[in-house]
């Protein structure tokens, strides 16, 4: 992607005020069948590697429900690229730090699918501090309900409905490898998300349910001008090897890969790094 100009949003963001607007349709992407007649959820999945993700589930063969949490114009946008693709899409409004949405939107993807066979853990939320003396209780117990709590609540309601060929992928972060100086609170909750992926890699193994994580680096999102101020969204991804971040299209195959069984059948308790070629254990 082209560098982007100093900017700033008010949060959760939306796509269209981005400058430049990321890649995150996957119009050149081709599907192959790899998830014909899978039934997904996508938690975060209006916009950015969520969106992206949706549209090559879709052009996979799956259908897709995404969940939002207050930018609906997004999420409707995405559901039309779903349904350009040919395969259903419902939406989910709501705040996914609460117990009882992460359980509802669960219920509701069986109920409007008619069943669950992916579960793509991708919503998160990011606050960055120059100290962490900043972050007071609601800030702490703001992002890990998000980032971690909200993991456990979905994915204990999903087991209901999920059985062998299954697959479970949560998005991580290279911050939650390596840190993150500023984004400290975020981090950590981005290292227990990694961790819960293999502890529960092992758990399902016998249920033949795989579990798996793709841990990104910098990506142009509308998280981030909506979360960092305009001078650090003027340098944002030049510190990737690359040279640049990623869009949001580069990404979502990896989520792919994860969720085909064609494809990934004997991986489990794994991560994919799409880092611009930095490099750490996965």
């Amino acid at each position: 992607m082209s560098e982007p100009p100093a900017q700033s949003q008010e949060y959760p963001g939306r796509t269209a005020d981005m400058a430049p607007e990321p890649r995150d349709e996957m119009r050149d992407y081709t599907g192959s069948g790899l998830l014909a007649g899978r039934r997904a959820l996508i938690t975060g999945g209006d916009s950015g590697i969520g969106r992206a993700t949706a549209v090559a589930f879709a052009k996979e063969g799956a259908d897709v429900a995404i969940t939002y949490l207050e930018e609906d114009e997004d999420a409707r946008h995405t559901a039309g690229l779903v349904e350009a693709a040919g395969r259903r899409c419902v939406t989910f409004g709501g705040d996914l730090a609460e117990e009882r949405h992460c359980r509802e939107v669960v219920e509701h993807t069986v109920r409007d699918l008619g069943g669950l066979d992916l579960l793509v853990l991708h919503h998160g939320t990011q606050t960055p501090v120059d100290d962490v003396r900043e972050i007071d209780d609601a800030q702490l117990h703001r992002t890990f309900a998000v980032n971690v709590f909200a993991l456990f609540w979905t994915v204990q309601e999903a087991l209901d409905h999920m059985g062998p060929g299954s697959s479970i992928i949560i998005t991580g972060s290279i911050n939650g490898l390596r840190g993150n100086k500023t984004l400290i609170d975020y981090s950590a909750s981005k290292a227990a998300a990694m961790a819960l992926t293999t502890s529960l890699a092992q758990n399902l193994m016998d249920r033949e349910i795989r579990v798996n994580c793709v841990a990104p680096g910098p990506v142009w999102t509308p998280l981030i001008p909506a979360t960092f101020d305009e001078e650090r969204v003027e340098d944002f991804g030049k510190q990737a090897p690359m040279g640049r971040a990623a869009d949001p299209d580069e990404v979502a195959p990896s989520y792919v890969f994860f969720a085909s069984d064609r494809q990934s059948s004997y991986y489990t308790g794994q991560t994919l790094v799409p880092a611009g070629g930095e490099i750490h254990p996965g």
